[in-house]
C-alpha cells in the first residue's frame, strides 16, 4: 500500500540499500578465487543478515532463550498487575539482540501497558476471547423471541432504528442509553417470525448535540448494498440473518499450516477475463483451481470488507464487519473459503485496521460529529487524519474502539475460517508521523521514542494475541516498511507478535534496477545485499512484485522488460526478438531468486505469475468507468500459441521445487559466489545448490561452484528448459560429481568458503538448481550384485504437471559433467 501512495521518500531500513563498509566486509569473487566471507552485523544499532555467507545454524535459527518470568507472566491467566511490574525487568527480545538494551525502559513502558490493559478486559470483561465476541452483543442479534439492536454513540441525544421493517418511521422504536454510551432496544418477533426480515435494509437514526437528525450504517452491520439502478447510489445497511436452510454450512476442515507460505496474492472483482466484476462464486470455481494448480498454499484475499469506492483497491473500509457485496453474499463468500480449504489452500485475508474511509453516509466516519476523541471511534484533529490517504485513523486507547477492532479479527476467524491476517498499513500505526516523508535508516532510536504510537503498538500485541490464541495455526503479517525490530517476535518476549513481515523494499530494488540500470550495470553484491538484508530472528515474506507495482502510473516487471512488444511478440509461430527473448529470462530469474533468497515465505499478485501485461486501473471518470484495465486476461496464458504459457509453467515449477524441497523453510542458507564480472551468483538453500548467471551474453562451461555436501548432484530445475521457454541448452541427466577443496574444517582453505565442489554449465540469463542425490547400495540375493537406487533427493516427475523438472536432451551433446548413467533396478537386475 505504501507504494502505491509514494510514503517514503527512499526505501526503509531492511531495504536495499548497501551496507557501509566499516559495517561489513565485501567483495567480489571467482570462480577460480575464493571470496572473503563478510560477518554478521551484530550490535547496539542492528541485527541484520548481510547474507554472503549466513551460517546455518547460527543466524537463520533464532537463539535458546531462557523463559524469561514475563513469558510466563503472559500464560499465566491468574497473575496480578504487581507480579508483571515486578517481572517486566527480563525481556526475551533484549537477551536475543543486545543492541535493545537502551531502550529497556521503552519495552517495559508498552509491556506493562499491554499487560495493564490485558488485566482490565479479563477483570471487566471476562478475557480477550469473550471481549472480541462483541459482534454478538452490537449490531443485530436474535435472542430468544426478539431481536436486539444495540449502538455505542456515546454523545447522541435521541436514538432509533429505522428500516424496511418499519416503513423508515423509527418514532415506535426508540432506543435507550446505558452509563457507558451504548443504545439499545429490543425488537419482539411478530407471528413467530422476527420483526426484521433477513436481507432488509436498516439505518440508524439518532439526533446530536445540535438538534440535527442523522442517519447512518449500523457500526456493526453484516452486510450493506448499493441500489444498482443509480448510478453512485449510497450504500444502506442490510439486516443479514439467514434461515438455516440458506445458511452456508461448512464442508471442509482448515488445511494444516505449512512450513512456508506460497501466497497467492489475489483481488475477486477483478479476477475475470471480462470487463466487469467478478463474484465470489466464479472466484471459488475458475480461479482458485489455477491457484492450486499452480502450487501456491496460500490465498490472500484483498478488498474483503465493504469499502464504497471500487478504486480504493479496498483500503477505504465503510463497514468492517461487511464483506463487499459488490461480489456476492457473506454466504457466498463463505463458499469460496471452503472451496479452498476443500482444495488445500489456506485463505488469509487482507485486513484494514490502520485507518478507516471518511465516508460520512456509509461509513464509521458518520458517527463523528464532533465529539472528543474518548467518545469517539478516532483522535481529534489532525491526529484523527491522514493527509496522504484522506482517510480517519482510529483511537486505539479507546475501550469500544479496542473491542470493536478485536471483535472485527474474530468475526472474520470465527464466521467465515479465515486463516490469517495481512495487517495493512502497519507502518502508519505505529508511529504519530505515520511514516511520511520519514527515512529509517536503521538506527534504533527511529524506533523507540516519543514517535512511537504505543497505543498502537499494544492494541497490535492484543490482536495477534488473540488471533494465535482462537486459532494457535493462524498466520499473521504485517506490511510495515520501517523494519521495526521485534514487530516479528512472540508477544511473550515483548514482541508485537507477527508472524512474518512483508520485506517491502525488494520490489523498489527491481524496478530501480529495470527502470534505471542497463543489464551491465547490475551489482550481484547489491541484488544479494537486498535480498539477505532482514533480521535473522523475524521471518519475511519476500516478493519480486504485488498490486502496487501494478496499480496504473506504475508498471508490472513484464511489462518493464518488454513492453509494448508484449502486444506483437509474444507468439511463438514467431522467432523471439531480442526485447521478448530477455524478458522472458530475466522474469523468470528476478522472480525465483526473489523466491529463492528473498525471505521465509513467497508472495505474488494474481496474474503476474505469467507476466500480465499493462496496468491496473479501477473503473473512475478519467478512463470512463472502463474495466478493460481492471480484470486478468486468463485467454492469453491458456492460449497455447504464446510465450505466456512458459512463464507460468516455470512459476509452477518454482512452487513445486519449494513443496518438495522445502527450501524456504530451511535454516540453511549461504551465499557463497557474488562474481561482478561473471554476473553470477551461486547460493545454497538447505542442500539445494542454486545458480544464478544474469550476464548478458556469457555462457560459461565448467563453471565452478561451491557447495557443502559431497556426492553426486543433478538438475532439477532450469529456466532455460524448452517447457519455460528456453533453449534447452542444460543436460538434465548429467551427473556432477563434487570434488574437495582444502583441508576439512578450515573455510578459508576451501573454494568460496565451501568444502566441495562441482562444475556445471551456466548459459547467459539463466537460473539453474542442483539437488544432491542419495544413493544406497542393494545386493541382491542371488549373485550379489549391487544397483545404486536414488532415495529421498530424487524429484517425484509425476508431482508435477507436464514433468517440468525433466528434459529429454542427453547428456551426451548437452551440459557438463561425467557421462556415466545410473543405473535403474532392472538394469542392475
Amino acid at each position: 500500500m505504501y507504494s502505491w501512495y509514494n510514503l517514503l521518500s527512499v526505501p526503509a531500513f531492511g531495504s536495499c540499500t548497501r551496507v557501509s563498509s566499516k559495517d561489513s566486509s565485501s567483495g567480489s569473487s571467482s570462480r577460480f578465487g575464493t571470496l572473503q566471507p563478510s560477518r554478521l552485523i551484530f550490535g547496539p544499532r542492528k541485527l541484520l543478515t548481510n547474507a554472503i555467507n549466513i551460517s546455518p545454524l547460527s543466524i537463520i535459527t533464532p537463539q535458546k532463550v531462557r523463559r524469561s518470568s514475563l513469558s510466563a507472566v503472559l500464560t499465566d491467566d491468574n497473575s496480578t498487575t504487581m507480579n508483571v511490574e515486578e517481572d517486566t525487568d527480563n525481556i526475551g527480545l533484549i537477551s536475543l539482540d543486545p543492541g535493545l538494551e537502551p531502550y529497556k525502559d521503552h519495552f517495559k513502558y508498552r509491556m506493562k501497558r499491554y499487560l495493564d490493559q490485558k488485566k482490565l478486559i479479563e477483570t471487566y470483561e471476562g478475557g480477550l476471547e469473550d471481549f472480541a465476541l462483541g459482534y454478538s452483543k452490537f449490531g443485530f442479534n436474535q435472542e430468544e423471541g426478539c431481536i436486539v439492536y444495540r449502538e455505542w454513540a456515546p454523545t447522541a441525544q435521541e436514538a432509533e432504528v429505522i428500516g424496511d421493517f418499519n416503513g423508515w418511521n423509527g418514532v415506535n422504536h426508540k432506543m435507550d442509553k446505558n452509563q457507558f454510551g451504548v443504545w439499545s432496544i429490543r425488537i419482539p418477533d411478530s407471528g413467530g417470525n422476527p420483526a426484521i426480515p433477513h436481507n432488509s435494509r436498516v439505518k440508524f437514526r439518532f439526533k446530536h448535540s445540535n438538534g440535527d437528525w442523522v442517519e447512518r450504517i449500523p457500526a456493526w452491520i453484516k452486510y450493506a448494498t448499493q441500489d444498482p439502478t443509480r448510478f453512485a447510489a449510497p450504500y444502506v445497511g442490510v439486516y443479514w440473518d439467514p434461515p438455516p436452510s440458506e445458511r452456508y454450512q461448512f464442508k471442509y476442515p482448515r488445511p494444516p499450516k505449512p512450513k512456508a507460505p506460497r501466497i497467492y496474492e489475489a483481488h475477486v472483482g477483478m479476477s475475470s477475463s471480462e470487463s466487469r466484476i467478478n463474484t465470489y462464486r466464479e472466484f471459488a470455481d475458475d480461479v482458485l483451481p489455477r491457484i492450486q494448480a499452480n502450487n501456491y498454499n496460500t490465498v490472500q484475499l484483498m478488498a474483503v470488507m465493504e469499502h464504497s469506492y471500487y478504486a480504493s483497491f479496498g483500503y477505504h473500509v465503510t463497514n468492517f464487519f461487511a464483506a463487499s457485496s459488490r461480489s456476492g453474499t457473506p454466504e457466498d463468500l463463505k463458499y469460496l473459503i471452503d472451496k479452498a480449504h476443500s482444495l488445500g489452500l489456506r485463505v488469509l485475508m487482507d485486513i484494514v485496521h490502520s485507518h478507516a474511509s471518511t465516508n460520512v453516509t456509509d461509513g464509521l466516519n458518520g458517527f463523528d460529529v464532533g465529539q472528543s476523541s474518548q467518545e469517539s471511534y478516532f483522535h481529534t484533529g489532525e491526529r484523527g487524519y491522514h493527509e496522504l490517504w484522506d482517510s480517519r485513523l482510529f483511537n486505539y486507547s479507546n475501550w469500544e474502539v479496542l473491542r470493536f477492532l478485536l471483535s472485527n479479527l474474530r468475526w472474520w476467524l470465527d464466521e467465515f475460517k479465515f486463516d490469517g491476517f495481512r495487517f495493512d498499513g502497519v507502518t502508519s500505526m505505529l508511529y504519530h508521523h505515520h511514516g511520511i516523508n520519514m527515512t529509517f535508516t536503521g538506527n534504533y532510536s527511529e524506533y523507540y521514542s516519543e514517535a512511537t504510537d504505543v497505543d498502537a503498538v499494544v492494541y497490535l500485541m492484543l490482536a495477534n494475541y488473540l488471533i494465535h490464541n482462537i486459532w494457535p495455526d493462524a498466520t499473521v503479517i504485517a506490511e510495515d516498511v520501517s523494519g521495526m525490530p521485534g514487530l516479528g517476535r512472540p508477544v511473550s518476549e515483548g514482541g508485537i507478535g507477527f508472524d512474518y513481515r512483508l520485506a517491502m523494499a525488494i520490489p523498489d530494488k527491481w524496478l530501480d534496477y529495470l527502470k534505471n540500470k542497463q543489464d551491465e550495470e547490475w551489482s550481484m553484491n547489491e541484488i544479494t545485499s537486498c535480498l539477505t538484508n532482514r533480521r535473522y530472528t523475524e521471518k519475511c515474506i519476500a516478493y519480486a512484485e504485488s498490486h502496487d507495482q501494478a496499480i496504473v502510473g506504475d508498471k508490472t516487471i513484464a511489462f518493464c522488460l518488454m513492453d509494448k512488444e508484449m502486444y506483437t511478440g509474444m507468439s511463438c509461430l514467431t522467432e523471439a526478438s531480442p526485447v521478448i527473448e530477455r524478458g522472458i529470462s530475466l522474469h523468470k530469474m528476478i522472480h525465483f531468486i526473489t523466491m529463492g533468497l528473498g525471505g521465509d515465505g513467497y508472495l505474488n499478485f494474481m496474474g503476474n505469475e505469467f507476466g500480465h501485461p499493462e496496468w491496473i486501473d479501477f473503473p473512475r471518470e478519467g478512463n470512463g468507468f472502463s474495466h478493460d484495465k481492471c480484470r486478468r486476461q486468463w485467454n492469453l496464458v491458456d492460449t497455447d500459441h504464446l510465450r505466456y504459457k512458459f512463464l507460468n509453467a516455470f512459476n509452477r515449477a518454482m512452487n513445486s521445487l519449494d513443496e518438495k524441497f522445502s527450501f524456504l523453510a530451511s535454516e540453511k542458507q549461504i551465499v557463497s559466489s557474488m562474481d561482478e564480472d561473471d554476473k553470477v551468483i551461486v547460493f545454497e538453500r538447505g542442500d539445494l545448490v542454486f545458480v544464478f548467471n544474469f550476464h548478458r551474453v556469457n555462457t560459461y562451461e565448467g563453471y565452478k561452484v561451491g557447495c557443502d555436501l559431497p556426492g553426486k548432484y543433478r538438475v532439477v530445475l532450469d529456466s532455460d528448459a524448452l517447457e519455460f521457454g528456453g533453449l534447452g541448452r542444460v543436460g538434465h541427466d548429467s551427473d556432477h560429481f563434487t570434488t574437495p577443496e582444502g583441508v576439512p574444517g578450515v573455510p578459508e582453505t576451501n573454494f568460496n568458503n565451501r568444502p566441495n565442489s562441482f562444475k556445471v554449465l551456466s548459459p547467459a540469463r539463466t537460473c539453474v538448481v542442483y539437488y544432491r542425490v542419495e544413493e544406497k547400495i542393494e545386493e541382491t540375493n542371488n549373485d550379489k550384485s549391487t544397483s545404486l537406487t536414488k532415495t529421498d533427493g530424487q524429484y517425484d516427475a509425476q508431482h508435477c504437471d507436464n514433468n517440468s523438472f525433466e528434459e529429454s536432451s542427453s547428456s551426451e551433446d548437452k551440459g557438463v559433467g561425467s557421462s556415466k548413467k545410473e543405473l535403474t533396478e532392472t538394469e542392475a537386475l
